[in-house]
């Protein structure tokens, strides 16, 4: 496939950045302190330790919290009649009414494998998804209620489809082609709203408040996930990416993320309308959040491109002690995120409120030093 023609949005700047210093990974503190999971992954993709890895892979499926999340997976590969609900605030369960697609990720971030018996059996789910299956009943809890609406309906597979295309390239179907004809379809999609004067002024005026175009399509949040997954599919469209990357550099719009859809207003907080990490107190009002943007952004080979994402990246490496522990750079709270997106990847830790409570973050920023390109030096 030939790439598709993209616009002339304004090239974003790009950093020029000295040859940065190793980074120092505290892989022995993280093996005595850290949850299952987080050591596994911690020898096999920062430590890249890889004799030790496959005789230590057995070690996140004995992990407590992964096999309640499995064994809450209905007969038919779906958790809760859902796709992208998450646990309310008032669950009794840390994954009670969890939707799909997230505890999907979440066992992946767990360290499962693809063939493990519960993402085996939920991929036939996946790739139904990734067809846009026109069943309504299979949107689970996203289908329009009450009378029939074909334009939401189309507008929740759009999302659906690209949240099932990221979930099966990070478990490993990147060169499926069912997969990667998707993969195409999606990033054509988004390249020709890039490459068209809607980019430039997608917003339309309804009543008093100014909304996304019915026709706008900017990338979703998944779309970046599944793009970071697919680097072949990044290399072979190179000008599209580019152009994303463009698209996700720039400055944030001052409007709420709401699109018309139909005759509905829907909010989409799922899409990517700028730079989701602008400025220092973004990333100390989310942190979990900021860094599962950096990590996006280093699978994407986005953050060395990026001075202002670098210099935040730096910052959270400069809050590590004198062991290469992360510490808050304001009290010592447990940070939070209310964002979808970062639940299936924070916090995989269980914390109790002793040392255990800094693991997942310690080890998310040796593992974004590791995909950046940063020599990895184990304390």
């Amino acid at each position: 496939m030939t790439d598709p023609i993209v616009a002339p949005l304004p090239p974003a700047p790009v950093a020029e950045v000295p040859e940065p210093s190793a980074v120092e990974f505290p892989l022995g503190w993280l093996l005595d302190h850290a949850a299952l999971p987080i050591r596994q992954r911690a020898v096999a993709e920062v430590a890249q330790l890889t004799d030790v890895a496959a005789k230590t892979s057995w070690l996140p499926y004995t992990y407590a919290p992964a096999i309640e999340l499995m064994l809450a997976q209905s007969a038919d590969g779906t958790w809760n009649d859902a796709l992208l609900a998450l646990p309310s605030s008032r669950a009794t369960s840390e994954f009670e009414g969890v939707g799909t697609i997230h505890a999907i990720r979440r066992l992946l971030e767990y360290g499962w494998d693809k063939s493990s018996p519960p993402l085996a059996l939920s991929r036939r789910v996946l790739f139904r998804l990734l067809a846009e299956d026109d069943d309504p009943a299979y949107l689970l809890e996203l289908a329009p209620k009450g009378k029939p609406d074909d334009e939401l309906a189309a507008f929740w597979r759009q999302l659906v489809r690209e949240a099932a295309a990221a979930t099966l390239a990070q478990a490993g179907y990147q060169d499926d082609p069912r997969l990667r004809g998707a993969a195409r379809r999606i990033l054509e999609r988004t390249a020709e709203f890039l490459g068209s004067p809607l980019a430039d002024k997608p917003w339309v005026r309804v009543g008093n408040q100014q909304v996304l175009a019915a026709e706008a399509a900017p990338p979703s949040i998944y779309t970046l996930h599944m793009l970071a997954h697919m680097p072949l599919v990044c290399t072979e469209n190179y000008a599209a990416v580019d152009a994303i990357y463009t698209w996700i550099s720039h400055s944030l719009p001052r409007q709420e993320s709401i699109q018309l859809v139909g005759k509905k207003l829907v909010p989409t907080p799922f899409l990517a309308l700028g730079d989701q990490l602008p400025h220092r107190n973004a990333l100390e009002d989310d942190v979990p959040a900021g860094i599962a943007w950096l990590e996006l952004m280093a699978r994407l080979g986005f953050l060395r491109r990026h001075e202002p994402w670098m210099r935040m990246f730096e910052r959270l490496l400069d809050d590590r002690d004198r062991d290469g522990v992360w510490h808050p750079h304001k009290g010592m709270a447990l940070p939070r995120s209310h964002n979808p997106y970062v639940w299936a990847s924070y916090p995989l830790e269980h914390p109790a409120g002793g040392e255990e409570r800094w693991t997942d973050f310690t080890f998310r920023l040796g593992l974004i030093a590791r995909l950046a390109g940063r020599e990895i030096e184990l304390i």
